[in-house]
């Protein structure tokens, strides 16, 4: 991206509201991977007496690049978030830039986000504070009292970004993806940010 271009993103008003709707295609482009120059190696060491889990950060030969492919019906599901109102958009006169689709989970007072994305050219200008304010504000009026938002081992932005805005490490879980997540190198990393 030339300097002209961030120059004039950055003078754009974004709107941060209520996510109403979103069309598969810009879904797609908002959540279509990620790329990474580092991972958390994660190794674990197992006696009657003791269990360690141990995540290290160690910089990659290589970028590490995800892609991800929604399915219509993780969109179905997806779309059942919005009349809960606790999803976000971020607006650029009217064109939908970022969004945060988010679930309570009324038993623990939790608001999980499964899914946080600002497009690429519109990402290191605020809105992910942002949104992710809008979610901690509107969550604590509701009476929920933590944000949990789930990533992988080898996305260390997402991590960077999550601890930038006040989450810490909260979990972590060896077989989400498969029983071999640890083998294939992604795990399942939990982040956190208490509210009260």
């Amino acid at each position: 991206m030339d300097e002209e271009t961030q120059l004039d993103i950055s003078k754009t008003m974004v709107e941060i509201k209520p996510l109403q709707a979103f069309d598969d295609k810009t879904f797609q482009h908002l959540t279509s991977g990620y790329t990474s120059n580092a991972r958390y190696v994660v190794s674990t060491q197992c006696a009657p007496e003791r269990f360690d889990i141990s995540l290290k950060l160690a910089q990659l030969d290589a970028p590490y690049i995800k892609h991800f492919a929604s399915d219509p019906e993780e969109l179905a599901h997806y779309r059942q978030f919005l009349a809960q109102s606790f999803s976000w958009g971020a607006y650029d006169q009217g064109k939908l830039v970022g969004l945060a689709l988010a679930e309570p989970r009324w038993w623990n007072r939790s608001l999980w986000i499964w899914e946080f994305h600002v497009a690429p050219e519109y990402q290191r200008q605020g809105i992910g504070r942002r949104m992710m304010d809008y979610c901690a504000l509107h969550a604590l009026q509701a009476g929920l009292r933590v944000l949990v938002c789930e990533t992988q081992n080898t996305n260390a932005p997402a991590i960077a970004f999550y601890q930038h805005v006040g989450f810490e490490f909260g979990g972590i879980d060896l077989s989400l993806y498969t029983n071999h997540d640890i083998e294939d190198g992604e795990v399942a990393i939990f982040m956190k940010r208490k509210l009260e």
